[in-house]
């Protein structure tokens, strides 16, 4: 199917000869002699691209222009003149026109600029189909009441600049929160940054988030843009907010009431354009009181809070986000797409989830790999999510006697024993690394390679 061209000039001459010239170059043709026929026959056949005369009598080119934009934005038009200036090219431009071309034509000069018009359409369409299957891929499955209000919050929040606080507890859930804000957002050509904070020493985040000059520390071989930097005009995800040091809490808090910031080690002032999207599983009320965060800081950032649900308040989503795992898994791996029978399903529409949305899907990938055939049944959930004693019995020794090698029996068991640790402790990864004796940046990592 070959592009429809339209040509819009009061002179006929001119609609003849170039008409003409297009149709041997395989376009398909349609012309208008003044605005007014153009916006009619535009509603009607609905042309890839315009060439407007900026001279017309009545309706002139850039009123014309502007009224086609109205309500087609996505057609391309190209302005032809006679009398061409470099004012009323500005005002074309300004008002949507691609480009500018003047009288007499030349056939080579007007096929060059339509291919560069279609072409840049073409890029156009892509961007957007790219960016809805980008939304597709971050979307949060589920249709309970408290993702509903999620979603509806998320919609609300996304187009606007306000910083962000994401509270939830660990795996709920709050990076893809974040990741959907900013691919929502006017921002999303932009880049996104994502910080973990709790996972970078104190002696390093500085330089992670603002860079540093080449003479910054002893044998720094060459100068490095920080987070800031990199995610000018786009959004900053500083995760785990709630573990940042109060000094580095004093510099963040410099940086967004100036947009401005230095580099570690240098003089020269950079200036940036970042939204801020915070995240965190503590209560940084009871962080403020404790007097482990800025308050300052706080009020910043907490322009629109927005709080995730616990999987165990929402479970009626489940059964959605079991089968959009298992669907997942069969893309992933090549195979057939499991399905899950209704006594498997009630078994952990009952478990409390102490992981949330992580640890259910770390259970289906796990069953996807693990059991034969294209179905689970009630007894392929193991301990603790089928809770019977023979089950439970069965599930650690089979589990555990049934791997070949030490080293996978360690990993296994270390997950596990992580997992009850975490439910025990409220899935507060601070008290859990207490308990069990590891650092917490340490426990962090340790839980993201579990993801």
């Amino acid at each position: 199917m070959f592009p429809t061209i339209m040509i819009v000039d009061d002179e006929p001459s001119i609609l003849k000869s170039l008409g003409g010239l297009l149709s041997d170059e395989d376009f398909e043709v349609i012309t208008a002699s003044n605005g007014y026929e153009a916006l009619k026959i535009i509603d009607a056949e609905s042309p890839d691209l315009i060439l407007l005369d900026i001279w017309m009598p009545g309706m002139d080119g850039i009123e014309t222009l502007k009224e086609i934009k109205k309500n087609n934005s996505h057609i391309q038009v190209i302005m032809i003149t006679g009398h061409g200036t470099i004012e009323t090219a500005v005002r074309a431009t300004k008002f949507g026109a691609f480009d500018f071309i003047e009288k007499p034509l030349s056939i080579d000069k007007v096929i060059v600029a339509i291919n560069n018009a279609l072409n840049f359409r073409r890029l156009e369409e892509e961007n957007l189909y790219l960016r809805k299957k980008t939304l597709e891929k971050h979307s949060i499955d589920g249709n309970s009441p408290p993702i509903a209000t999620l979603k509806q919050q998320i919609a609300v929040a996304a187009p606007t600049d306000a910083s962000i606080i994401i509270t939830g507890e660990n795996g709920t859930g709050k990076e893809l929160v974040a990741r959907t804000i900013h691919h929502m957002s006017n921002r999303s050509e932009h880049p996104l940054v994502d910080v973990n904070c709790a996972a970078i020493p104190d002696e390093l985040i500085e330089s992670e988030l603002f860079g540093q000059e080449k003479s910054a520390f002893p044998g720094t071989a060459a100068k490095s843009r920080g987070k800031f930097e990199l995610a000018n005009k786009g959004t900053i995800f500083l995760d785990e907010i709630g573990d940042m040091s109060l000094k580095t809490q004093a510099k963040i808090l410099r940086v967004l009431q100036e947009q401005k910031f230095q580099r570690v080690g240098g003089s020269r002032i950079l200036e940036i354009d970042v939204r801020v999207i915070a995240a965190s599983n503590k209560d940084l009320e009871t962080e403020i009181e404790k007097g482990n965060f800025r308050e300052d800081l706080f009020f910043r950032l907490n322009v629109i809070p927005i709080d995730i649900p616990p999987l165990r308040q929402r479970s009626a989503d489940i059964s959605i986000l079991v089968d959009t795992f298992f669907e997942k898994c069969a893309n992933q791996y090549q195979s057939r797409k499991k399905s899950i029978k209704k006594e498997a399903l009630d078994l952990m529409m009952e478990y409390s989830w102490p992981g949330n949305v992580r640890e259910l899907k770390n259970l289906v990938e796990r069953l996807a790999i693990m059991v034969e055939g294209d179905e689970i049944n009630a007894h392929h959930i193991p301990y603790p999510y089928n809770s019977s004693p023979v089950n439970k019995t069965n599930s650690i020794h089979n589990r555990f006697f049934s791997m070949e090698t030490l080293k996978t029996a360690k990993k296994e068991f270390e997950e596990e024993f992580i997992r009850k640790k975490l439910s025990e402790n409220d899935n507060n990864i601070t008290k859990t690394a207490e308990s069990i004796g590891v650092e917490r940046s340490h426990l962090h990592k340790k839980l993201k390679k579990m993801d």
